[in-house]
């Protein structure tokens, strides 16, 4: 990305009431390669170095990681703190919540609108509130694997990056009313 394009990606984060990754790295926030925070993730701003994200790491939407808990600061005059640490080729679905004090291990997905309120070994798929084992990863991809047939699976350019014609999208419209499909 050129200079101008981060200037740019900065102010609109700003505008959102974002802190830009650049920033909380240079407060310490550890990332590793290909780490990739959807819109509206917050990764706690104000103690963002006592968080620690591996490779190939997927934010969706909205996730919040939180390395500190208020809730004690009236009661006892003291903040909550707790290093999180997210392992390797990790998917956080959308609007979930990481809080203090929790370590998420390799290979894992947490389901969209989930709470990680305790450690998730790896190779596990976990949801919920608070986030429970659902299966192991390796059983989730066979099944999901088992259900992907050529009648409803879409190529890339399927997508909007890819420019996805009207036409593409009502194919598209019609697979999915007989149930789930997959796009690359």
């Amino acid at each position: 990305m050129s200079w101008i394009g981060k200037q740019k990606a900065a102010v609109a984060a700003k505008l959102r009431g974002e802190t830009p990754l650049a920033v909380l790295v240079e407060r310490g926030l550890t990332v590793g390669k290909n780490f990739q925070p959807q819109k509206g993730c917050i990764l706690d701003p104000s103690h963002c170095w006592l968080i620690t994200i591996g490779d190939d790491v997927t934010l969706a939407p909205r996730v919040h990681i939180l390395a500190h808990d208020a809730s004690t600061k009236m009661f006892l005059g003291y903040t909550k703190i707790g290093l999180v640490t997210i392992g390797n080729q990790v998917f956080i679905g959308a609007n979930s919540t990481v809080l203090p004090n929790c370590r998420i291990g390799d290979r894992v997905i947490v389901g969209a609108n989930s709470v990680v309120t305790k450690d998730l070994p790896s190779g596990g798929v976990y949801a919920g509130n608070p986030a429970k084992r659902i299966c192991s990863l390796d059983d989730y991809l066979e099944k999901m694997k088992a259900t992907m047939q050529p009648g409803n699976t879409f190529g890339a350019e399927y997508t909007i990056s890819r420019g996805i014609t009207g036409e593409h999208k009502e194919k598209m419209k019609q697979v999915l009313k007989k149930g789930m499909g997959f796009v690359e």
